[in-house]
């Protein structure tokens, strides 16, 4: 089977319940020529494994009512107008007026009053007892099945008024559930929407718009003042400043002139872009991002995972309770069957596991959802759970705590030579290195005009952690750190290094002919970062970098970052994050997710900085700052915290609630209105308790 006949990813709505998604997820795995299916409540998708049709996906959904559509398909399916969906609701709310009515005029025997609470009960709880009874067939207990025998056993004991009552805020519950599970979606659904569904291009010396799927790479794209961008690409012509917050969560327009990458969903603010498209539209970093984000609220956090788990032993525990409840009273004390088999279905209906069940996806769809729209890539609930429990957090220096632009400081010739000629053969080594010092040197060179490209390199050496040689006109140069001399001005380099510049030297045969002072400036923004971390209660931060002791030193203590780690290997950073974690348990790496890999993947949570446009970072990084934005941290510190506690909360509520309500079967007092405020009621309050999360700002 093709890889792409095997794998299917389709959008659904309707749902209503986390119960309802897992229950459609099994009907589909069990559909002809399904291999596998996999519901992602979060995201409202559901990705099939095999060969099968929509229709037959929509009718295992049936129960539920729900339409599907192909992924690729922008157009979301058309809904119901609120009155529509929400008919049977607000006409069994009527009748169950009318019945009280009833029962005040005619009396609670009333054929007329019990024939309009039936009808009520038909009416509000049609699409209830469609599920619930054929679950009760096949001894499917959920959610349904529960509320079902609840309602008929209230109408068998002749309280019809409750069930009536129980159905309608059944049926209320379930809609103002969906409505706030909707909402949480929201950040993902206004993502997809950001960008255009189509473009103008040029093509053939003609201006086309044409739909964003039939663009193609290496196509010209035309976008005016004002538009939004459709594809990723280059600008090939143009200048204007882009806003971008959409992907990075950068607020300040970005300018954008010949060379510089753009991305879809941006909004170009003033300027007229002539843009080569360099990816398909669903290669996008937008597109990647919107991918990512509904992935991670697919995944299941731990504290979910010990939900899942519960909720599966719960219920049978829950019947088993009822049914004790509803015969040990009768058959051994000889108390009236009608009462306690009343305060049975009463535990039917408040052991419903539905709080319990969606306490934990609301809040972390919400925070991943608040977190996207704000720059921020969180890749699953695991990492946010394991970022708001961090002691401590490492960083690399150089573009990370620094800018990651180093520049030539300071020139200090040791011999009487000529600056020109000295400067000429530096470069010309520099010229051939990958270091990210070398860069500069040869910026520097450019600057001052020095030609250097005509200058011929033989022998050129690469020394691991030291620096480069080669030979020159048949002599052997040498720069790089100090390691590579036997001797050097030991004072000079120390004076450099205490102002927190990086010093490299230069000579000849193992003799020393000048120093080069070369300074990362730290960002604006580190030295806040820190003290906002350290406020938070991070006990430890920490800086591991390549460069030597003493201009870490430096720079470390301008950050007030409270450990440094110099002279270090990519592999000796994996080391000391391995080290910390023993130490400290959770700790964090940020870096730039290609140069310090090996520390962010052994690190708990794995930080990486400029996600966007950057694959690397997208791919590897547990979470992916879409900007060179550190501020963002202590956001994200904050966010998965108050994560941690609204799960907490809800999950303790959730049981607690139940646990109260059923403690008052012993003095006989739980009641179906009881139960089912506790039961409904926990679960609207959970989903709008997790829904607070939308309102942590940065």
């Amino acid at each position: 089977m093709s890889e792409s006949n095997a794998k299917q990813t389709y959008r659904v709505e309707g749902f209503t319940c986390a119960n309802c998604a897992a229950k459609f997820e099994n009907n589909v795995q069990n559909l002809e020529g399904v291999e596998d299916a996999k519901v992602n409540f979060g995201a409202s998708k559901l990705t099939v494994y095999g060969n099968t049709t929509i229709e037959s996906l929509e009718k295992a959904g049936a129960f539920e009512g729900l339409k599907l559509r192909e992924d690729r398909d922008k157009q979301f399916v058309k809904r119901d107008s609120f009155l529509k969906r929400n008919m049977y609701v607000l006409l069994a709310c009527i009748l169950v007026v009318f019945a009280y009515v009833s029962q005040t005029i005619n009396g609670e025997d009333s054929l007329w009053t019990i024939a309009i609470f039936f009808s009520a009960i038909a009416i509000g709880g049609f699409r209830l007892f469609k599920t619930g009874l054929l679950n009760l067939i096949r001894l499917e207990f959920d959610m349904r099945t529960l509320m079902t025998i609840a309602i008929i056993g209230a109408a068998i004991i002749g309280e019809w008024g409750e069930g009536a009552i129980v159905v309608i805020l059944f049926a209320i519950s379930e809609r103002l559930e969906a409505y706030s599970m909707d909402k949480a979606r929201e950040s993902i659904r206004s993502l997809i929407d950001l960008a255009p569904s189509e473009a103008l291009i040029e093509r053939d010396g003609k201006e086309q718009l044409i739909e964003v799927e039939d663009i193609q790479i290496g196509d010209v794209m035309i976008v005016k003042p004002g538009q939004k961008i459709a594809m990723d690409g280059q600008v090939e012509s143009g200048l204007s400043s882009v806003n971008q917050a959409a992907i990075t969560g950068e607020s300040v327009p970005v300018e954008k002139s010949l060379g510089d990458d753009v991305f879809a969903g941006t909004l170009n603010a003033e300027g007229y872009l002539k843009v080569r498209v360099t990816k398909r539209v669903e290669d996008t970093t937008l597109a990647k991002i919107t991918h990512l984000v509904e992935e991670a609220q697919g995944e299941k956090a731990p504290s979910q995972a010990f939900v899942d788990r519960f909720a599966k032993y719960y219920t049978p525990i829950i019947i088993g309770i009822a049914f004790l409840v509803a015969l040990i009273p009768p058959l051994v004390m000889g108390l009236e069957w009608s009462t306690w088999i009343y305060q049975g279905l009463a535990v039917l209906v408040v052991g419903c596991p539905c709080a319990l069940v969606i306490s934990t996806p609301v809040s972390i769809v919400t925070a991943i959802g608040n977190a996207a729209s704000k720059g921020v890539l969180i890749k699953g609930g695991v990492y946010l759970e394991e970022l708001g429990q961090l002691k401590a957090i490492a960083f690399d220096k150089t573009g990370t705590l620094t800018k990651g632009t180093p520049e030539v400081t300071d020139f200090i010739l040791l011999e009487n030579l000529d600056e020109k000629e000295v400067w000429s053969k530096i470069a010309a080594l520099e010229f051939y290195s990958q270091h990210p010092l070398a860069a500069a040197l040869v910026r520097k060179a450019e600057e001052n005009n020095i030609d250097f490209r005509n200058i011929s390199i033989t022998n050129f050496l690469s020394h691991t952690g030291k620096g480069i040689s080669g030979d020159i006109d048949g002599a052997e140069y040498f720069i790089g750190n100090e390691k590579l001399f036997d001797a050097v001005p030991q004072q000079k380099i120390k004076d450099l290094q205490l102002n927190g510049k990086t010093v490299m030297v230069f000579g000849k045969e193992n003799h020393p002919l000048a120093l080069i002072g070369v300074a990362d400036e730290a960002r604006e923004t580190s030295r806040n970062v820190i003290e906002e971390l350290h406020r938070l209660g991070i006990k430890q931060t920490i800086m591991l970098t390549g460069d030597n002791e003493a201009t870490g030193e430096a720079i470390a203590a301008k950050l007030k970052v409270k450990d440094i780690k110099a002279s270090l290997l990519p592999e000796q950073k994996l080391d000391f994050i391995k080290s910390y974690q023993k130490k400290y348990g959770k700790v964090a790496m940020v870096g730039d997710g290609v140069n310090d890999a090996p520390a962010l993947a052994a690190a708990t949570v794995g930080v990486a900085m400029g996600g966007a446009g950057t694959d690397t970072a997208l791919e590897t990084a547990d979470i992916a700052l879409m900007s060179d934005d550190l501020e963002k941290l202590p956001f994200i510190v904050t966010l998965s915290r108050k994560a941690l506690t609204v799960i907490k909360q809800n999950i303790t509520f959730a049981i607690g609630i139940k646990i109260i309500a059923l403690l008052l079967v012993v003095p006989g007092w739980l009641t179906l209105w009881i139960a089912i405020f506790a039961d409904m009621g926990a679960t609207l309050i959970v989903t709008l308790n997790g829904l607070r999360l939308l309102r942590v700002k940065q």
